[in-house]
């Protein structure tokens, strides 16, 4: 796959020793579906083993925080992986969206000291959205390799 290919061509940290959770948004899921997987073959190539890894998943991307927080509450996870799309509409409402996702994240990250790699795109249309949940633009592989990175620095 593409994906994979494009992650041999960089340096990858080692994930070897990490637990990592993902909290993925199923809004729009023709678009995080290909993120997730993008972002669980990073993981795999960074040698992050599968018992490390859960993923878990919300209706939409302002649920991400709370999905976070569930898993940081846990204590198990060196870093978390935030996926989700939010596509531009006829109103102002992917701002708010996206504002209070991304607050939410950053705030959690901040408070509770463990890392929250940012995968959640927004895009003015479906064809940037696509864009940039395949091949060599997966937002997902770069969050996978952000929550190795920032992980790393623990």
């Amino acid at each position: 796959m593409q994906r994979k290919h494009y992650a041999k061509k960089i340096l990858l940290p080692d994930g070897s020793r990490l637990r990592i959770g993902i909290v993925v948004a199923d809004f729009n899921s023709d678009i995080t579906t290909p993120m997730l997987a993008g972002a669980l073959e990073t993981l795999e190539a960074c040698k992050v083993k599968k018992s490390n890894i859960r993923a878990v998943h919300v209706p939409g991307s302002f649920e991400i925080p709370y999905g976070c927080l569930t898993l940081m509450k846990s204590g198990k996870y060196d870093a978390l992986i935030a996926l989700g799309c939010i596509i531009k509409g006829e109103t102002t409402h992917d701002i708010y969206i996206a504002t209070a996702t991304s607050n939410g994240i950053m705030d959690l990250s901040l408070k509770h000291k463990l890392p929250i790699a940012f995968g959640v795109i927004t895009t003015n249309d479906l064809a940037q959205a696509k864009v940039r949940s395949s091949g060599k633009s997966n937002k997902g592989v770069e969050a996978a390799i952000t929550a190795i990175t920032m992980a790393n620095l623990r």
